[in-house]
């Protein structure tokens, strides 16, 4: 994520709803990916700064305090374009849900923050009842009788169906996520990882099913035809395939080719997102700064010093992550920390990252 930058020159971050230079209030302005000063403007109304309008805040933000996306005045909404994406949340009155659906609200908005830059379609649930994307998340139930089925009837599935996520919040729990992340042999487990891998769902549906890519996407994904129910069945009994590491950017890739265009998908917007941090930080090497992919809304983004749109295509976007992950190692290993970055892309994952890098520049051109 980007920092941003308030009217007293103060730095502000994504997550802010004030400025602590100037204590002016802040929100996020989502049609314009940027976060702005506000001047009120009436009871209930605010003057955004960095471009004038009229806004209000998200009802989230005003009863709850867990949102600074903000509402044009002319919309009829009370809810923000992230917080209208909400189907189900959490019982609020148990303070501990309170605090995991906070986690969850922002790795949501950095989700979104993605889409937006990549010019995604979102498309919600108003606008399209049946398939369009939503967001549910729920606590496992507590079992309350031995009849109950302990092994999974009250327990909350992190997945995907017809549009709509489902999170469990206890992933939103780091130690209860670290915990799942050891039994399951993951090398690599987040809450935005979540989201990033149940939203490559929805947009498999939306650009690949609907998209006409279905050819391409077999040659070098497989047969998405293959039983899905069968072949979780089998990772979770017998463990990935032996190979796995030649195919794909985790041993989960290789359970089934949804689960691989989910998992590479995720993969894509880890590398989109940390570039655009690393570049907007400054970093650079040889004294290049660091690019960031041509499907990004570049045109909105200062992501150079001289205010130059830095920009690449796939494979030198591929180049500097591997010089930057390279680095992020190191430095996790100065700490005495594990690996940021516990990966290694061979050249069919490379692939698999350039198809997906096709999808979305084609979609969005």
């Amino acid at each position: 994520m980007r920092n941003f930058r308030c009217v007293c020159g103060n730095t502000l971050y994504f997550e802010n709803s004030k400025c602590l230079g100037c204590g002016r209030a802040v929100g996020f302005l989502p049609t314009r990916l940027t976060l702005s000063a506000l001047e009120p403007e009436g009871s209930d109304r605010f003057r955004a700064l960095a471009d004038g309008g009229s806004y209000r805040a998200c009802r989230n933000g005003r009863d709850q305090q867990i949102c600074n996306w903000m509402i044009d005045a002319v919309e009829g909404n009370d809810y923000c374009r992230a917080c209208r994406l909400n189907h189900l949340i959490p019982d609020l009155s148990d303070a501990t849900n309170r605090i995991l659906w906070a986690r969850i609200e922002r790795a949501k908005r950095r989700l979104l923050y993605s889409l937006y830059a990549l010019r995604l379609p979102v498309v919600g649930r108003d606008v399209d009842p049946e398939n369009g994307l939503a967001f549910e998340f729920l606590a496992d139930a507590p079992v309350e009788n031995e009849f109950a089925d302990e092994a999974g009837a009250h327990q909350v599935l992190t997945g995907h169906r017809g549009g709509l996520i489902t999170i469990n919040i206890a992933e939103a729990d780091p130690s209860t996520r670290e915990s799942m992340r050891e039994r399951m042999g993951e090398q690599y487990r987040t809450l935005l990882g979540h989201f990033r891998h149940e939203i490559a769902h929805y947009y498999w549906d939306r650009l690949i099913r609907s998209g006409g890519w279905h050819e391409p996407f077999r040659a070098l994904f497989g047969d998405e035809r293959l039983d899905y129910a069968a072949a979780l069945r089998d990772y979770y009994a017998n463990g990935p395939r032996p190979d796995w590491q030649e195919f794909g950017v985790s041993a989960y890739a290789s359970s089934h080719p949804w689960e691989d265009w989910a998992e590479t998908w995720a993969h894509y917007l880890h590398m989109v997102d940390t570039l655009e941090t690393a570049n907007d930080y400054g970093f650079s090497f040889a004294g290049r700064p660091l690019r960031v992919p041509t499907t990004a809304t570049a045109s909105e983004k200062q992501f150079t010093s001289g205010g130059i749109p830095n920009v690449a295509g796939i494979d030198e976007v591929l180049a500097d992550w591997l010089q930057l992950t390279l680095a992020l190692n190191a430095l996790n290993r100065s700490m005495g920390q594990r690996d940021a970055y516990p990966f290694t892309l061979t050249a069919r994952a490379v692939e698999k990252l350039r198809f997906v890098h096709q999808v979305i520049e084609t979609t969005t051109r």
